[in-house]
Order: C-alpha cells, then sequence, then structure tokens
C-alpha cells in the first residue's frame, strides 16, 4: 500500500501554556494527606480555574474521574460564563455518553465559550467495566468518527461494532466550524498510538527522560505519516518553581515529608488508569532516578509516591524552569499542561516568575478553528502581591 503523504506541519512560534483544575479531588498541601480544606468542590477548583485565566494562562484541563470529584461537563459549563480568555480542555470518557447525545452537548458547550473549547479524549475503563485494551479504543474511534460526522457533515451515518446510528446531524454544529474543538489524546500501546495518529490533534505524554520523549514522538510521526496527517506534542507535568533553587528543591521534599507510603499506594491505586501502561512508565521514570528522586536536571518524581498519572515535576529556579520549557519547544512540544500543590499557589507562583518570559499562543487559534485574536496581556503586578 502506498503511503500517504503528511499534511504540512503548521509552523508557528511559542507554546500553549496551560494549567489544571482539580476535578478528581487531586489538590493539597501535602502529598498522601488529605486536608478538606483542598477538596474537589464547585468553590475550591472555580477559583482555581478563574484565578488561571486571570495569570494569562491560554488552556486549562478538567479532568475526569468516577471515584472521587465533579462532573466534567457539568462543571466546564457551570465556569464556562465566568472565563474571559482561557479554553476549557474538557475530558470525555468514550463510552459514557451516547455519541449523538454528546456531540450535542459538546456543540453546545463549544457555543458558550465562543470556540474556547479543546477535548480530552479518554479511553478508560468504564466504572464497573472491564475491556480489553484494544476493545476500549476500538469504542473510542467509533465514538470520535461518530463526533465528526456529527460536526461535519449533514448525517450521521455510522455502522460499527459498538454503535448504529443514522440521525440528521442538524442540532450539532459546534461554535468552531473547521472540523469542530481540537482533540486531545494520551496512550502508549500501539492502538492508542493508532488511534491518536488517525483522529486526534495533540498528543499528550506524561513525563519522561527527553530522549524517551523523543523517542515517543518520533513513532507518533511515523504513525501519523502512515495517515497522511500530522499532530502536535503535549507534555503533562507538574511544577516546582522558587526564587533560587534551593527554595525550590526544599518545597519539593516539604511536599512528601508528611507522606505515609502505604497510604501513597492506595492513593494511586484507586484511579481508573492505576493499572495502564502510561502508569507503568512512570512507576519505571520514578525508579531510575537517584535518591532524591531527581531522574535528570530539573525533573523530579517524588509526585509519583502519592498520585497514579504524571509523576514528574519540573522543579528549579526561573532561568531553569524556563530553560526546561525551552528545550522541550526546541524537541517540537507546543503545549504544556502544568499543575502544582495547591493548585492556586502554583499558579501564582508560575504565572509571576516564568510566565511573562514565554510566548504563549492559543493551538485552537494556530490551527485555525477560530479566529487569530490579541494574545494576553502580562498582568502588571505579579498575581502573589
Amino acid at each position: 500500500m502506498k503511503k500517504k503523504q503528511p499534511t504540512k506541519q503548521p509552523i508557528f512560534e511559542g507554546a500553549e501554556i496551560s494549567w489544571f483544575a482539580p476535578l478528581c479531588d487531586g489538590d493539597d498541601d501535602f502529598l498522601g494527606h488529605r486536608n478538606p480544606e483542598f477538596k474537589s468542590s464547585w468553590e475550591n477548583t472555580s477559583a482555581i480555574v478563574r484565578a488561571a485565566d486571570s495569570f494569562g494562562f491560554r488552556n486549562i484541563l478538567c479532568p475526569s474521574s468516577y471515584q472521587v470529584g465533579q462532573d466534567t461537563l457539568t462543571f466546564a459549563s457551570a465556569i464556562a460564563p465566568s472565563t474571559k480568555q482561557i479554553n476549557l480542555l474538557t475530558a470525555i470518557r468514550c463510552g459514557e455518553v451516547h455519541p449523538p447525545m454528546l456531540a450535542r452537548a459538546i456543540a453546545t458547550l463549544d457555543h458558550i465559550l465562543k470556540g474556547r473549547l479543546t477535548i480530552n479524549i479518554i479511553s478508560s475503563d468504564l466504572p464497573g467495566t472491564v475491556l480489553p485494551s484494544s476493545e476500549r479504543y476500538a469504542r473510542s474511534r467509533e465514538v470520535i468518527e461518530i463526533l465528526k460526522q456529527a460536526w461535519m457533515q449533514n448525517e450521521i451515518n455510522f455502522q460499527g461494532k459498538y454503535y448504529n446510528i443514522k440521525l440528521p446531524a442538524a442540532p450539532i454544529k459546534p461554535y468552531q466550524q473547521n472540523g469542530g474543538p481540537l482533540l486531545y489524546f494520551g496512550g502508549y500501546s500501539p492502538d492508542g498510538v493508532a488511534l491518536c495518529a488517525e483522529h486526534c490533534d495533540v498528543y499528550l505524554m506524561w513525563p519522561e527522560t527527553e530522549d524517551k520523549l523523543q523517542g515517543l514522538m518520533s513513532t507518533m510521526k511515523d504513525k501519523a505519516a502512515d495517515f497522511g496527517r500530522t499532530v502536535q506534542f503535549g507534555l503533562r507535568v507538574h511544577v516546582i518553581v522558587r526564587e533560587t533553587e534551593e527554595e525550590a528543591k526544599a518545597y519539593a521534599q516539604y511536599l512528601i515529608s508528611n507522606l505515609d507510603l502505604e497510604k501513597g499506594n492506595e492513593i494511586k491505586d484507586r484511579a481508573q488508569d492505576a493499572k495502564s501502561l502510561g502508569v507503568s512508565r512512570q512507576s519505571d521514570l520514578r525508579e531510575s532516578a537517584d535518591e532524591k528522586y531527581f531522574v535528570e536536571s530539573n525533573l523530579w518524581t517524588g509526585i509519583g509516591l502519592a498520585r497514579s498519572g504524571c509523576g514528574a515535576a519540573i522543579v528549579g529556579n526561573p532561568d531553569q524552569v524556563y530553560d526546561k520549557i525551552q528545550r522541550y519547544i526546541k524537541m517540537g512540544i507546543r503545549s504544556f499542561i502544568l499543575s502544582g500543590y495547591p493548585h492556586k499557589k502554583e499558579a501564582a507562583y508560575f504565572a509571576e516568575l516564568v510566565l511573562p518570559r514565554l510566548k504563549t499562543i492559543s493551538l485552537p487559534e494556530v490551527l485555525g478553528r477560530i479566529p487569530m485574536e490579541t494574545p494576553n496581556t502580562p498582568l502588571e503586578k505579579g498575581p502573589r502581591t
């Protein structure tokens, strides 16, 4: 079979610098320590989103989990009118909602946000069910194909293993008419890589050493080229920045100073993705670190002692954190989803010490989904003042 020619890779400067909304009860002052003050609630999480918006972050991930936390689409719809310029990266679990109804819900939210909506595709098991990885990704592929038909065609006409649907698509047109909201996706298995390469726009990775990130990106580029496509690359990583390196490293140790490792394992294991290949890679990363949990310069893996999923943080002074992000940008990473503990405080540190030095972009604007707007204006005063 003749290999398709990949679409031309867009050339642009800067990166999408995003923050994280802890809908899944993942905020705390100490890792592994449940402080009711930081419990996932509308009051706490909406305050973080509004703060990230005012600080100048370009997007914010609203994650999804059954065991703990809030419903993602409901939260995103409620917070949307309170935001001004930030995009919402709203997670959806494929199979949870009948695809035409999901397409309508996403289109409605996209209109509320006037195009400031992006979607994080999740293929985890649905609560109370277990499917082989290949079947979960096959179901996700059907959901995505139905969403795209609903957004881009006059009719949904789909026959598959999981869904057989024939419906008019008139009620389901999103605000973003050039393909609908961007699809962000994270997955490491061959089936997951193939799904992203064929249908998604941004491939999200968890922290790895730089050489391993390059390997993941090379694999994805080759696979996307098989489908005549290109994808953008994103990195989901925590961050701890302080005026000095010593302060940043001291705060990293402070975060785990009250950690009971048995309790930390309990927190990690309760997550839906606790046994995934991605989580396994994060464990391998931590095991290769030194006695202080650093695996390479300014990349600290102590976060993963008490949480599933993304398990490492960029740690250092403003120059070190900025330089590390620039290294990633030079590798070709154009989207960063950052977070820290507690989330609102760490967003303020990053916004004051690093964010004004970075050229930020909105990927939906750069990739032509919505009209380009004036870049975010840095705050005149630091957010911690």
